[in-house]
């Protein structure tokens, strides 16, 4: 509970006797549901804001940055929709990713908690960062299924009690990158999404591999931090910090050259 008296989500490791500092290798989770205060309005506080009256530069764009940067922002548009066909087959393909000896029952089931959803129906947890949230989870487990497993599964690292729940950390990892790198401008105002339309002209699917790399990084601020969920703002902040000082460096020419990107495993 926060100190507006709203509760937050959160995942509780039950450690059968295991002493924080060992290595959780396969433990159950359950999780405890409370308000949305992880999505949506609540991000607010994990974006750092700008002072008001800074000014922003702007950074002219070529026809091929330009047109990167309307496709992308077409994905950032489209709301997550449980009617669409599409979006309930991504959402099914999920599951199948994540845990493919285990049958899904249906689309809203007790199972999504699981995942790390607040409820029984993960179409509620999407506002905060609407269906390409999805795909960067998706692509995420399809892309580097070890790390996605390992940060799924919480199995790397000495884990708190209680850990972040991780379907809607992603979604909120999503929602922090669309404002660090103000996709929703029509050119970029920051250095750093300028730099990232550079890597999104070189490869349409930069943004996917930059949420790859992020949330592989959050999870390793958490265990640096030895955080737990009530530390979930602090992490992010942490996070993007780091993110930004690494697309600024002058010798990256390509996302794979992050130093952070050698924290993921396919």
């Amino acid at each position: 509970m926060d100190d507006r008296g709203e509760s937050f989500v959160a995942v509780r490791r039950i450690s059968q006797g295991l002493e924080r500092g060992n290595t959780c290798h396969s433990t159950s989770a359950e999780v405890v549901a409370g308000s949305a205060a992880w999505l949506g309005r609540g991000l607010s506080c994990v974006c750092v804001q700008g002072r008001e009256g800074d000014a922003r530069p702007s950074f002219d764009l070529t026809p091929a940055q330009e047109e990167c940067l309307q496709r992308l922002q077409s994905r950032i548009d489209v709301a997550y929709d449980s009617s669409i066909p599409d979006h309930q087959e991504a959402l099914k393909a999920l599951w199948n990713a994540a845990f493919p000896e285990e049958q899904l029952r249906g689309l809203i089931s007790e199972q999504w908690k699981e995942m790390g959803w607040q409820g029984k129906d993960p179409s509620t947890d999407f506002r905060g960062g609407g269906f390409i949230s999805l795909e960067n989870l998706l692509y995420f487990a399809r892309n580097f299924p070890k790390s996605f497993q390992d940060l799924l599964r919480k199995q790397e690292g000495d884990r708190s009690v209680w850990e972040y729940p991780f379907a809607v950390a992603g979604v909120n990892i999503t929602f922090m990158l669309i404002q660090m790198l103000d996709l929703e401008a029509v050119k970029p105002r920051t250095m750093v999404g300028a730099t990232f339309l550079k890597f999104l002209s070189e490869n349409e699917s930069a943004f996917d591999l930059l949420y790859c790399i992020t949330f592989k990084l959050m999870d390793h601020q958490w265990l640096s931090m030895r955080a737990s969920y009530m530390d979930f703002n602090a992490v992010m902040k942490s996070t993007r910090r780091q993110l930004e000082r690494e697309l600024l460096c002058e010798d990256m020419s390509r996302l794979e050259d992050l130093p952070s990107y050698g924290l993921l495993a396919r």
